[in-house]
């Protein structure tokens, strides 16, 4: 993986650039997003070529309401449940679309853990930790960022928790 200079980040999102600002190493993935495709998540690894559960999907929900991401493999389900105890918290509901857009400031299906709008509690699944890197949404449809899940971890403030299910 390759370190992207601010020159090559020109027009980058602003996940990309968030994680240049950092200096994360991290490659870009882009392809031709097919607005008829039923899953982003699903189309982003037939695309890159990637196993499904080395791709993870941006979710965003309401914790006893406060809003709350989760970042689960797309092979899988997002638990509730378990999002719910991993934040200390009682109950858990995926977040009004419209208010997660304007939150984050990406659109569905390009929403990325990286460079929200405002900063949220965010919980990746443990499954990551089992892979040298992970890909997640680079903060549009048919562009996904490749990096190591301690430096997802790390620049999102992120707990690890069993949150996703098959």
């Amino acid at each position: 993986m390759a370190k992207k200079s601010k020159k090559q980040q020109a027009g980058g999102t602003p996940a990309t650039v968030a994680l240049t600002t950092a200096g994360v190493a991290y490659t870009v993935h882009a392809y031709d997003h097919d607005p008829a495709h039923p899953s982003y998540g699903e189309e982003a690894a037939e695309a890159m070529g990637v196993s499904p559960d080395r791709v993870f999907k941006t979710l965003v929900a309401d914790v006893d309401g406060t809003l709350t991401v989760a970042v689960v493999p797309v092979a899988g389900q997002l638990d509730l449940k378990a999002l719910a105890v991993a934040v200390g918290g009682k109950r858990a509901a995926m977040a009004d679309p419209v208010l997660a857009e304007r939150t984050t400031g990406y659109v569905r299906g390009g929403i990325s853990p990286l460079g929200q709008r405002r900063k949220l509690p965010t919980v990746l699944d443990d499954s990551a930790a089992g892979h040298a890197t992970i890909c997640v949404s680079a903060g549009r449809r048919g562009l996904e960022v490749e990096l190591a899940p301690g430096d997802l971890t790390s620049l999102t403030d992120a707990t690890l928790a069993p949150i996703g299910r098959a």
